[in-house]
């Protein structure tokens, strides 16, 4: 595949009914001792060259999360690329996702997408979206990458921001359009929304011109994820939280599959 095109990866991996994506969270900490090198980046690399081996023809991406990489330093960060280079040479047809939760003014965000795409090499990211689609542009712009957006998380805490009722100050047409849409599949009777729900429609109807948004809802909400299926269409949604965190699998494939019983990239990190 000359030019990778993270749509069109995730696409033909759910053709073949991959819907698991594996997240290389490496914590050296707990990496066996058998499976131990003499220096840190080559144990990392390793551990993880071994986990792409086993899940490569399984799976439909693999999400490192940055956090573990940066951790441990310079060292670690080149364990980190070097895991990126593997995967799209042992598995050129799986696109990675790359757990970073970027976002910041535009011209900051120039860097994060420098970093992520040209020297990480990853085909996708998750960013939040508390700065706006402005700030976010530059992501938003990379027509053949995935922009994944923080939207309903996993942790238990989510609600603290994510369940705010809101209703937008203006009434631009914009704005009028999201909230229709969401009371419309929330059965709300009242004017506001929850933060995530207007974040979801957002997303779906303005911010996806290059058709190249996903968002990011916790398997631990099956009933927020249901609806925010239902806002969103087919967008794809990354799906964190189950196992370690408690999230059932059989209720998040059923919450969250698409029209065409797909669009889901169900991760799996610490199990």
């Amino acid at each position: 595949m000359s030019q990778r095109h993270f749509r069109e990866m995730l696409e033909q991996q759910w053709q073949k009914d991959h819907f698991v994506c594996v997240g290389l969270d490496t914590d050296q900490n707990q990496i066996p001792e058998a499976a131990r090198c003499e220096d840190m980046v080559q144990t990392i690399s390793q551990f993880n060259f071994a986990i792409v081996d086993a899940t490569c023809d399984l799976v439909c991406a693999y999400k490192p999360n940055i956090a573990f990489y940066e951790a441990l330093g310079i060292q670690s960060i080149a364990a980190l690329r070097e895991t990126i280079t593997y995967i799209k040479e042992k598995a050129p047809e799986v696109p990675v996702i790359l757990d970073a939760k970027r976002a910041d003014i535009g011209s900051t965000n120039k860097g994060y997408v420098q970093a992520v795409f040209d020297y990480f090499g990853a085909d996708a990211v998750t960013v939040h979206p508390y700065l706006g689609r402005e700030a976010l542009q530059p992501f938003l712009d990379q027509k053949e990458k995935g922009i994944f957006v923080l939207c309903r998380t996993s942790n238990p805490g989510a609600g603290e921001f994510q369940d705010l009722p809101i209703r937008p100050f203006s009434e631009t047409t914009q704005e009028v359009l999201i909230r229709k849409k969401v009371l419309q599949i929330l059965s709300e009777k009242n004017k506001k929304v929850p933060l995530w729900a207007y974040v979801a429609a957002s997303v779906a109807l303005h911010w996806n011109e290059n058709r190249n948004c996903g968002l990011v809802v916790g398997a631990t909400y099956p009933k927020e994820l249901a609806q925010v299926r239902k806002i969103v269409g087919d967008l794809p949604i990354l799906i964190p939280g189950v196992g370690a965190q408690g999230g059932d699998v059989e209720e998040t494939v059923k919450a969250g599959m698409d029209s065409k019983k797909q669009g889901m990239i169900i991760n799996s990190s610490r199990g």
